[in-house]
């Protein structure tokens, strides 16, 4: 059975297990231009110029200047139309994932593992839920007997300000509706979350950036507010893997 500290955020980090996301970012560069947003040219160092695919809908501020070293994944599926992905920016001394499913696998192994104190009382693990219309959360976790599952958000964070890890790197439109469908949700009687994936392993805590979207910031206070649990993860990224380390205090 949980106690009452489980279902809180930490008020400091706080060791969980570690789970892993394989990568296998071969590729060694640097960083040309990201444009179009799904887009990247990088040079390798062996001096290749490769378009590859950027996989992060954000502005990645802070990690999308030229020059910055980067890694890249290869995949030979024949539906791609680019063979490479960027996966990870060099900021300082470590490296930055980029690549927002992985946040997404890693939450996955998480929950799958029962690796949270605060979710594991669950029996299986559904992806992309359809809620409405035209919405989908990433993950409901089901137990039974329960009339309801949770239902569960993950966001990739990249940007930090020091040691503080900050979402998002611009307006989010998409994620401040995520946040009105999990409080609607928790409205309704279910239990319902956001988990803040945060790929890089140099930060302490987690904060909403309210000076690049101060709607965002307003909705997840009114969504704590409402009884959705606001929880945050950080994760080390590597050039083999992006590893769970850390369960982080949010501070709203």
């Amino acid at each position: 059975m949980l106690d009452h500290h489980d279902l809180q955020s930490p008020a400091r980090p706080r060791a969980i297990a570690s789970v892993s996301d394989p990568v296998g970012a071969a590729i060694r560069g640097r960083l040309l231009r990201r444009y179009k947003r799904f887009l990247a040219d990088v040079e390798t160092d062996a001096g290749e110029r490769l378009t590859v695919h950027c996989p992060n809908p954000g502005s990645m501020r802070g990690m999308n200047t030229p020059g910055m070293a980067v890694r890249c994944s290869t995949s030979d599926a024949p539906h791609r139309k680019l063979r490479h992905t960027l996966e990870m920016v060099r900021s300082g001394r470590i490296w930055v994932g980029v690549h927002t499913l992985r946040a997404n696998r890693v939450a996955a192994r998480l929950f799958e593992t029962r690796s949270l104190p605060a979710f594991r009382r669950h029996d299986s693990v559904q992806r992309e839920i359809k809620v409405g219309m035209n919405t989908r959360l990433d993950f409901a976790l089901h137990r039974k007997g329960d009339a309801q599952p949770t239902y569960i958000e993950v966001k990739s964070v990249t940007l930090a300000a020091g040691r503080r890890a900050r979402f998002p790197d611009s307006v989010t439109e998409r994620g401040r509706k995520h946040l009105e469908v999990l409080s609607h949700l928790r409205s309704r009687g279910a239990r319902a979350a956001l988990l803040f994936v945060v790929q890089r392993a140099d930060c302490d805590s987690v904060e909403p950036a309210g000076d690049i979207d101060p709607e965002y910031q307003e909705a997840l206070c009114r969504a704590a507010e409402a009884g959705v649990e606001i929880w945050a993860v950080g994760a080390r990224v590597t050039a083999r893997a992006v590893r769970s380390e850390r369960l982080l205090p949010v501070h709203l």
